[in-house]
């Protein structure tokens, strides 16, 4: 449906048609061109019923398949009589013959293959009927599934022109796109790029937002930072065209994960969390996802009406005097894809993994359209135009290989599964998505108590460097500079205090039993906020970094999770009266059994007592430890956690991360024993093993899975005396 919009520029009539405003028709043959006629349709439309379709239903119509010349007249409508027809397939790596050498085809593979030769069969039948002087197959990814393995030989062998997107940067006909090369904070260990050039992949990042976390749960402080460092440079950008008149703003737009990760951002944005005020007017901010349309559908009572209006939005976004003109903020979740391509995008951040450079390319191309293409003033090249991008590892450099070196030797592989037949070694846990708690009726902590907490200024970004890429290369010597010390220094300390409160509140608010005291409860939060920042509680390392203001105001800022997720982990230790899990909707109770089957080439041993066929090991002493269990008398079943799903989220520092086990053991008295292996114990086990006892307590609270306890080996001779304690 975008696509079908994008291309009603291609009408011949009305003003917006693009004969005129390329000047593509001299205009003494305008009146030739709108005796022409333009049909745009899509795929669905050409699908007809063949005999066998009809006769498998059994339907009373006993006339059969249309015939060409019916079938033609139903497909073009007012084009019925035409005759010589041209024809533009848009997206044409859409549109192909069945291949016979494509065997074996994914489900997925079997329905891209169906659409893709109905509308390839529909010209079939148009050409026997009326005559296609010519096909014009228009795309940017020119393949066709062919079963080999060299995309070359997959390429459409029929290609004229091969013109990359390379070559339509360095041309000027799209904008030039600049991503992030460096920044004042720690690079990546890897290869030294800046932690902001592919932000999903940083540790701290990729776990928090790929689980099912509440909205308002505050944002890792990378992806914090990097909206505050984006949008401070957005805002620059808005105000230098508000200055210029221009009647519509510039757009940032966001490419989440999932649906849930795009509720966080816009709740991010909605409560002032990222301090861009242009940036957090709900009203201008557009979410497109599935649980959008959703919200839409319940409000209107319409799906149909629901579609449309949030249809016609995502479609005039940018565009004077409709309904998406003054839309700043996109946050979208796998809809940005072909067709939409708004002029006024200057800025991207990519919050997903970006698997392939032609996903990257698909979503860095949503901003790429140019805004004008008017020649700058004393030249014959076109206005530069750029496009800032955080979180997408765009590159052009080509991937090289040596086709004729001896391929590697792949070490054999070990099927590993859930044996069926193992029934009676099946372990079962419940699937607890978070654990929510019940606090005491009145809020009383001592903040002295309170642990230091130290926030590490090469971990936190002030300043970072954009570079334009032209002819494949990132090009150093024009980079732009993004520095919040210069774009932010009037941030004042208060409201940080009451950033801080606010969402320190927002998370106690849900579980507050005394409704009557609400209010209340937000002044404390607020005093207690505020005299534990005051407090020296926090420091900065190195210590010279918090000796500016405005440079310390602002690091309080980018690392605003930390801050408020260690005072509430306090505040909650402090003040729970009891915890409450919450368990997926979907899948209460998950076991030992729902294991898919997977391979490796690691060492591993057969299993005797386990439903899992192989226990796979990382080290010596996991072979020993699972010997042992497999030995022990008292061990009525036992399972590495491996790709088993059995998951403890927990806090460390501020962020939100997954902790896995490593061994779930079924003890003869009916105890369950999740068995951690540790050679020593770090600030971060410590952590793990409190969101572990927590999530035990949650559990043996609720009465329903038995009694459960955890324990931590810290030399592999104490497994057999663990097992003894819990007996």
């Amino acid at each position: 449906m975008t696509v079908r919009s994008r291309l009603q520029v291609l009408q011949t009539g009305g003003a917006d048609n693009y004969y005129a405003q390329f000047g593509v028709v001299p205009i003494g043959l305008m009146d030739k061109l709108r005796q022409g006629k333009v049909m745009i349709t899509n795929w669905q439309a050409l699908a007809w019923e063949t005999d066998e379709a009809i006769a498998k239903r059994k339907s009373v119509d006993k006339r059969g398949a249309k015939s060409d010349e019916a079938y033609v007249r139903e497909v073009l409508g007012e084009m019925a009589n035409a005759q010589n027809i041209v024809v533009i397939n848009d997206e044409a790596h859409h549109a192909w013959r069945k291949n016979p050498e494509n065997k074996g085809k994914t489900k997925e593979e079997k329905e891209a293959e169906k659409q893709a030769t109905i509308w390839v069969s529909g010209l079939d039948r148009i050409n026997r009927a009326r005559n296609i002087l010519c096909c014009y197959d228009f795309s940017a990814t020119p393949f066709a599934p062919s079963g080999k393995k060299n995309d070359e030989e997959a390429l459409f062998s029929w290609i004229v022109s091969d013109f990359g997107l390379n070559d339509g940067i360095e041309a000027g006909l799209v904008k030039t796109p600049r991503v992030v090369v460096r920044d004042d904070s720690m690079p990546n260990t890897s290869d030294f790029k800046s932690k902001l050039y592919h932000i999903y992949a940083d540790e701290t990042v990729k776990d928090d937002i790929n689980r099912a976390a509440k909205e308002e749960e505050p944002l890792p402080d990378l992806i914090t930072q990097a909206y505050y460092l984006l949008g401070k440079d957005w805002q620059a950008l808005y105000e230098a065209w508000n200055d210029a008149g221009c009647p519509v703003p510039p757009v940032m737009i966001t490419v989440a994960n999932r649906t849930e990760t795009a509720a966080r951002i816009k709740y991010a944005f909605d409560h002032q969390r990222i301090p861009v005020p242009e940036l957090c007017n709900p009203d201008l901010t557009l979410r497109i996802d599935s649980k959008t349309l959703d919200e839409a559908e319940s409000a209107t009572g319409s799906k149909a009406e629901a579609a449309a209006a949030l249809r016609e939005m995502v479609d005039t976004v940018g565009q004077k005097g409709k309904t998406g003109e003054q839309i700043r903020n996109v946050i979208s979740v796998g809809m940005l894809s072909e067709g939409w391509d708004a002029k006024t995008v200057t800025h991207i951040l990519g919050l997903r993994a970006f698997s392939s450079q032609l996903l990257c390319e698909q979503v860095i191309g949503r901003g790429l359209r140019r805004t004008s293409y008017d020649l700058a003033e004393g030249s014959e090249l076109f206005t530069p135009e750029y496009v800032n991008i955080f979180g997408i590892p765009f590159t052009f450099l080509p991937h090289e290989s040596d086709e004729q070196s001896t391929s590697p030797v792949t070490p054999p592989k070990t099927q590993v599964e859930a044996l069926k037949e193992r029934s009676e070694y099946q372990i079962s846990w419940p699937n607890i998505i978070r654990i929510d708690r019940l606090f005491k009726p009145r809020l009383k902590v001592d903040i002295d108590k309170i642990d230091t907490l130290t926030l590490q200024a090469a971990e936190t970004r002030l300043r970072a460097d954009l570079a334009p890429i032209i002819d494949g290369k990132t090009d150093l010597t024009k980079c732009t500079e993004i520095d919040l010390q210069k774009l932010d220094a009037e941030l004042r300390m208060q409201r940080i205090v009451f950033e801080a409160a606010a969402q320190v509140y927002e998370q106690m608010n849900a579980s507050w039993q005394n409704q009557g005291t609400k209010f209340a409860l937000l002044g404390q939060v607020i005093q207690l906020t505020q005299k534990y920042i005051e407090s020296g509680a926090i420091q900065i390392d190195p210590p010279l970094y918090g000796t500016d203001p405005v440079r310390r105001r602002i690091i309080y800022m980018m690392n605003m999770n930390r801050i408020v997720q260690h005072l509430w982990d306090f505040i909650r230790l402090e003040m729970t009266s009891k915890t409450v899990p919450v368990f997926d909707a979907n899948r209460r109770v998950r076991s030992t059994a729902d294991m898919p089957t997977w391979y490796t080439s690691k060492p591993c041993n057969i299993t005797q007592h386990s439903q899992i066929s192989h226990c796979v090991y990382d080290s010596g002493w996991e072979a020993t430890e699972a010997y042992l269990l497999e030995k022990n008398e008292h061990v009525k079943a036992w399972a590495k956690n491996d790709h088993l799903g059995f998951e403890i989220v927990y806090v460390y520092e501020g962020v939100v991360r997954k902790y896995i086990p490593d061994y779930l053991v079924k003890l003869d008295n009916g105890k369950t024993l999740v068995l951690e292996t540790k050679g020593r114990m770090t600030e971060k086990d410590i952590a793990k093993r409190k969101a572990l006892s927590t999530w035990i307590e949650a559990v043996n609270g609720t009465g329903e899975f038995g009694m459960w306890c955890n324990d931590v080996s810290l030399n592999v001779a104490d497994v057999d005396a663990i097992i003894a304690k819990q007996l």
